[in-house]
Parts: structure tokens; C-alpha cells; sequence
């Protein structure tokens, strides 16, 4: 058996949450596959379902980006090594600027060749350099999602949270551009957003959209754990099934309560905006970025640093 490293244990209890010995002997019974490992720790009911690798941190700020008349929205996420930089004015207004230009290039490799926006005569690339120059930091485009309407009506909005740390863009969709216009759908669009900035384990729209493949994971691992092991076979399909499709609706959208009023589902909320716009309404998609979600961040110790720039010179 491979020798289990300290690494890969951290990174497992930043995914999952669980116990340091509880992450090292999942390693050990999945030889050190982490995917392996995140679905044995759920069959033992030691780590919580669907729980994202949230722990892990990166600085930047996630931005967003709409076009006027809502037909085009940019959901942008560019890092730094520091807090202190990510609230600097000249990186705020530089992610600003990237956030819009992005509305014209299909990867962060065409836009980093565009000419910058605020300086024709240097492309993306290079102004970025000037600006590492500038702040004394490392800045990285990390990612980048445009929605563009196109042949359906209907409107891109978006939402940032916790000063830039959570962005959401999503699409809402109509019969006709009147209703675009209309009060009702245009908050709609937005509270859709805010919604799921609040609600980390949503990830898709509706039930129907969840992959097969999804499900069935989601089955497997249900039937895996220890409490099903001792009833009949059919108890216990009886019992997975209503185990998934509790855990199915946790990853929806329009099964989760509407955080403006607790008392009715995001999906009530949709019907209430198509009696009132009267015609139908469709929230079609939606990306959430977490900034830093997924990239480690270096650990250091600042007293150490100091001391050994100071016996450098």
C-alpha cells in the first residue's frame, strides 16, 4: 500500500471536513484515491453530503459584468496573494475592466491578447505585468463565464457577495421581450442570483437537469452505508429512495426555500412572476464562483519572511 501523505490528508479534510484520523484511514482503505476517499467517508455519515472544498483559499476578487439591456453578463474571478491588494483601488478598477472586456473573448488566453481596454497601446497581458510591477503581487485571470441571449427572450443578471468573494450569474428567460421590461421578472432574475450565492450545495436548476450518472452515485452510496446494512432489501430501496430524493432537491434551485420568504419555494416564487407577467418563465442556467474555491493557498509565516529578507541584505 502507497504511504499516505500528510498533503493528501489535508486536502482531503479541506474537501470533506472530517477528522484527521478519520481522512487518513479513508485514504488507506481507497490506497489514496481522494474521490474515493470523499465517497467512503460519506458511507460512514462523517462528512457531510456535497460539501465543497470552500475551506481552501485564494485572494482576488470575483466580479461581474452586464451589459446594458441585460442580453450579455461576464461572471469574472481574478486572484492575488494578498488581502491587502485585492482591496487596493487600482486592482478593484483593473478586475472591473477585465470583467467588461471579457464580454468579447471566448478564453482568458484571447483576452489577455485583446488590447486593454483602458490603454490601447498594451494588450491585457501586459498591462497585467505593469500592474505586478505596480503592486508588488502576482495577478492572475483565473476563469471566466459569459451568458448571451441570443434566439430566446430574457435577461443575464448577477449578484456579489461578502465584497467580492461569492459571485453568481444566471439567466432568466421568456415568451416575449415585453416581459423582460417587467419589474416582476427583473427581480426575479436577481433574487434568483442572491438565492444562489446563498445556497452552496445548489448546482443545478431543477431535479430534471441532474445527470443520470449524478443520481446514481448518489444511490450507490446511500445503499453503501452502514445503517441499510442489517434491513431487507426492500426497506432499504424504500428508504434510499427517500434519502435521494431529499438529497436531489438540496441540490436544486427551485426546491429550495425562498430566502426572502421562508414560506414558499424558489419554484412558487417562478409561478407567482408568471401569473403576473402572464406568460412563461424559465430560469435556464446559472454559474456560481467562490473565490479561491480549489486553489491552495500557501501558508507563511510573516516574522519568518522578514527575517529572512532581513538577512538577505
Amino acid at each position: 500500500m502507497a504511504e499516505i501523505s500528510a498533503k493528501l490528508v489535508q486536502e482531503l479534510r479541506q474537501k470533506t471536513g472530517a477528522g484527521m484520523m478519520d481522512c487518513k484511514k479513508a485514504l488507506k482503505e481507497t490506497e489514496g484515491n481522494i474521490e474515493e476517499a470523499i465517497d467512503w467517508l460519506r458511507k460512514k455519515n462523517l462528512v457531510s453530503a456535497g460539501k465543497k472544498s470552500d475551506r481552501i483559499a485564494a485572494e482576488g476578487l470575483v466580479e461581474t459584468y452586464i451589459q446594458p439591456g441585460g442580453k450579455v453578463g461576464v461572471l469574472i474571478e481574478v486572484n492575488c496573494q494578498t488581502d491587502f491588494v485585492a482591496r487596493n483601488e487600482a486592482f478593484k478598477t483593473l478586475v472591473k475592466n477585465l470583467a467588461q472586456q471579457a464580454a468579447t473573448a471566448d478564453s482568458v488566453e484571447s483576452l489577455l491578447t485583446q488590447p486593454y481596454i483602458d490603454n490601447n497601446s498594451v494588450t491585457v497581458d501586459e498591462f497585467i505585468k505593469q500592474s505586478i510591477a505596480g503592486l508588488g503581487e502576482n495577478i492572475q485571470i483565473r476563469r471566466f463565464v459569459t451568458f448571451a441571449i441570443q434566439d430566446t427572450p430574457g435577461i443575464v443578471d448577477s449578484y456579489i457577495h461578502t465584497g467580492g468573494r461569492v459571485g453568481v450569474l444566471v439567466e432568466i428567460n421568456s415568451q416575449s421581450e415585453a416581459a423582460t421590461s417587467n419589474e416582476e421578472f427583473q427581480a426575479l432574475a436577481r433574487n434568483s442570483a442572491m438565492q444562489v450565492a446563498a445556497c452552496p450545495n445548489v448546482e443545478y436548476v431543477s431535479v430534471d437537469n441532474i445527470p443520470t450518472a449524478t443520481v446514481q452515485k448518489e444511490k450507490d452510496i446511500e445503499m453503501g452505508k452502514e445503517d441499510l446494512a442489517n434491513k431487507p432489501e426492500n426497506i432499504r430501496e424504500k428508504i434510499v429512495q427517500g434519502r435521494i430524493d431529499k438529497r436531489l432537491k438540496e441540490m436544486t434551485l427551485l426546491d429550495q426555500p425562498y430566502i426572502r420568504d421562508q414560506s414558499i419555494s424558489v419554484e412558487d416564487l417562478v409561478k407567482q412572476v408568471k401569473a403576473k407577467v402572464g406568460e412563461d418563465v424559465t430560469v435556464r442556467r446559472f454559474v456560481r464562483y467562490i473565490l479561491g474555491e480549489g486553489i491552495e493557498k500557501q501558508e507563511s509565516n510573516f516574522a519568518e519572511e522578514v527575517a529572512a529578507q532581513m538577512g538577505a541584505k
